[in-house]
């Protein structure tokens, strides 16, 4: 039985139908297209630098097998990053790993579309005002680390991949209304670290 056309316009949908088709070429256009992405995923949900090229890899390789299985009722690389999220899982668990954030994971990539541009220099910026912002990042990347593991998932893919709450509920299997309750509370969670040392700061407030 073919698969059924999603509901919303998706770019991805005549490559994915030239892949199921036997087009070998499509599948590496889509490969091209959103490894980077996947690379930025699992780095930001795995400590092991080792690991990212493995799972990203193995990523694809799960993701062209069951691509026949690809209904089309989300948008391709929404269910792209499920299928990373649940290949990172399985590679920790097997080698029977936490599932923790890297120490990069604020970093943004200058040419990633979902980036947010917020270390502009600005003309008050001193030396005591640098050291600050890498004291306040440093207690959010463990902030980060303390999360559980769904709550870290949640944030990621919100304020890191930039997708919608809509999207989460598909890459995690849940309720859009788990989804909200995951987010509020890890950040009210990195808010209660973060919040002492902005206290600090005459003028500053979370």
């Amino acid at each position: 039985m073919p698969p059924v056309p999603p509901p919303a316009p998706d770019a991805d949908w005549p490559l994915v139908e030239r892949t199921i088709a036997g087009d070998q070429r499509a599948y590496g256009l889509l490969v091209m297209k959103y490894q980077r992405r996947i690379q930025r995923l699992v780095g930001r949900m795995v400590r092991d630098v080792d690991l990212v090229e493995d799972i990203t890899q193995e990523t694809f390789i799960r993701a062209y097998r069951a691509l026949h299985q690809f209904r089309g009722d989300a948008q391709f690389y929404t269910w792209l990053y499920r299928i990373a999220v649940n290949t990172a899982k399985k590679a920790l668990l097997e080698l029977k790993r936490d599932l923790t954030i890297s120490e990069s994971f604020l970093a943004r990539d200058e040419e990633d579309e979902t980036s947010v541009r917020q270390n502009e220099p600005s003309s008050d910026e001193t030396p005591e005002t640098v050291l600050a912002a890498k004291e306040i990042a440093g207690v959010v990347n463990a902030a980060m680390d303390d999360l559980p593991q769904e709550l870290r998932q949640a944030v990621v893919l919100r304020e890191i991949e930039g997708l919608s709450y809509e999207e989460i509920a598909l890459t995690m299997a849940c309720p859009i209304g788990t989804v909200r309750s995951r987010i509020f509370r890890a950040r009210e969670a990195i808010s209660a670290k973060v919040k002492p040392l902005l206290d600090k700061q005459t003028g500053k407030r979370w």
